[in-house]
């Protein structure tokens, strides 16, 4: 008998194996372990879906290379109407569009584009890890590292910790704005040890490791040698500028002359919060199971209506400022914004759409899922993140790359909503749209014109809540991108594409002078 049960036991974790499962783990299910292959193909199962269109190649020599002909850019050249209900009636007041049309647009995109965050979701606890006196450059700066952990109570499987770095100017009289990023949570110049200090840590590590009598016979060699060295001028100097950023490396992203961001905001007199998006959500399918996504499934797969990750990052972003409101006096929390690059961007305007707290963005080099209108057929497209990033979106966005399916066809005329809206959702608050240029490698599959079409678009709903737009017609089948380096500030929503990458620091000391401007205030970039 212990022979059959011991093979039925072995069979069934066999078979769960093979499909993606793993046994329980006490009283709660384990976590299910998809490839991302695996997960994609779970996901178009519960849709109906057979068959998808391949995306476009970003190789122009591909057979299926991307369209980059402004005359076949826009096979559904009308967007829904931004100011008409679905019902076929106008929007004119601010009223109609709060009560109204505002909740038709998030309700399409929670359902189509991005996913529904789950009324359940845990509770965050922050504690500070640490807190470091730091240079940057001649400024004295206060670096603050947290930790954001999410109660999963409920299901112990799955461990979720926001990881946050709070950097602000030692020397503020007063609360400061704050531009929270998206990217890694690290300090950005940790203190070192004066000459003092590195001596007492070089005996006591001599002492320790002198024990050995390999390591004690290195040292007698080597009477001069001391473990740990003093990085020059610590302890009585500032400290030299920060390594740059992913986004501010130069040659690989064409940074030039620029500062690195963090730098232009302290000595403009504002904080820097990093958020680290992988803390929050992995930034692929197979880890659509773990992260904050599925900690609220328990392990499982998703809904098609189930958030993706750039939803999820947007939810992280949310209870990070929850945090500063709360706890941190010299953060200015009514002028908190955000900022991203590239899938960050994504990440940044979707957060700043729906997280109403957020006061203005900094949306860079966003594409496809971001400020790119999904209708205009150039670079990237619907059918890019249907298949490879569709981790970003919700599962019922992968629908609109169908070519068989149960429902039929679907395409991005189908969508709807567009990018358009999404801009339109984060009025009247401050909207700066920034790319840069493909000679530089800010990618023509980014899209730039179908961008700036989507900024022309969203206009009418500045306007119509007292504010301005960019100040242009908002005629997106007419209008075009402006020169290079042609700045369009003077509303609130704003646009500026710079000469350089694949980055925004190009355009943050117009970012800075911009803001400063719009919430009152006087900083070194208004200068």
């Amino acid at each position: 008998m212990k022979k059959v049960f011991y093979l039925l036991l072995f069979t069934s974790l066999s078979v769960a194996a093979q499909n993606g499962l793993t046994p329980s783990t006490g009283n709660y299910p384990a976590p299910v372990t998809f490839t991302a292959e695996q997960d994609h193909q779970n996901m178009m199962d519960q849709l109906g879906i057979k068959a998808l269109r391949p995306g476009p190649s970003g190789n122009e020599n591909d057979p299926n290379h991307a369209n980059y002909d402004e005359s076949k850019a826009n096979p559904f050249p009308n967007l829904p109407d931004v100011l008409t209900l679905k019902n076929g009636k106008k929007v004119t007041t601010p009223a109609m569009w709060r009560d109204q049309r505002r909740p038709e647009i998030m309700e399409d995109f929670d359902r189509e584009i991005y996913g529904r965050v789950p009324a359940n979701v845990p509770k965050v606890t922050w504690s500070v890890k640490y807190t470091d006196n730091e240079y940057l450059g001649f400024t004295p700066i206060i670096a603050k590292q947290l930790i954001g952990h999410v109660d999963n109570s409920s299901y112990p499987l799955i461990d979720v910790n926001i990881q946050m770095t709070l950097v602000l100017p030692a020397n503020a009289k007063g609360p400061v704005p704050v531009l929270m990023m998206f990217g890694p949570a690290r300090v950005p110049a940790p203190s070192q040890p004066n000459p003092e200090e590195l001596e007492k840590l070089n005996t006591a590590l001599e002492n320790l490791l002198g024990k050995d009598p390999e390591i004690k016979a290195i040292f007698e060699r080597h009477p001069a040698y001391e473990p740990v060295t003093a990085i020059p001028f610590a302890g009585f100097a500032p400290k030299p500028p920060p390594i740059p950023g992913p986004m501010d490396q130069p040659g690989v992203n064409g940074v030039n002359n620029d500062p690195p961001s963090i730098n232009q905001l302290i000595a403009d007199g504002w904080g820097v919060a990093y958020v680290n998006p992988s803390s929050i959500q992995a930034d692929n399918g197979a880890g659509l199971t773990r992260g904050i996504i599925g900690l609220v499934n328990k392990g499982q797969p998703r809904k098609p209506d189930d958030w993706g990750a750039l939803r999820a990052w947007a939810w992280g972003a949310g209870r990070a400022l929850d945090y500063l409101e709360a706890s941190e006096p010299m953060v200015d929390s009514k002028h908190v914004g955000i900022e991203g690059v590239s899938r960050y961007g994504k990440a940044a305007l979707v957060t700043l759409a729906y997280e109403q707290r957020f006061a203005m963005g900094l949306i860079g080099s966003s594409g496809e899922g971001g400020a790119k209108l999904h209708r205009h057929n150039w670079g990237e497209a619907v059918e890019s993140l249907t298949g490879g990033e569709y981790y970003w979106m919700a599962g019922n966005f992968i629908k609109y790359g169908a070519s068989e399916a149960k429902f039929g066809v679907k395409n991005a005329g189908d969508l709807p909503v567009d990018s358009h809206e999404l801009i339109a959702l984060c009025a009247p608050r401050l909207v700066f749209v920034s790319y840069g240029i493909p000679e530089k490698g800010d990618a023509k599959w980014l899209d730039h014109q179908g961008s700036y079409m989507a900024a022309v678009a969203a206009g009418p709903v500045f306007k119509l809540l007292g504010v301005k737009d960019l100040g242009v017609s908002n005629d997106y089948h007419t209008e075009k991108m402006p020169p290079v380096n042609t700045p369009l500030l003077d509303g609130q929503l704003a646009w500026r594409q710079h000469d350089q990458g694949h980055q925004d620091q190009a355009n943050m000391k117009w970012f800075l002078k911009w803001a400063d401007q719009n919430i009152g205030r006087t900083g070194v970039a208004g200068k």
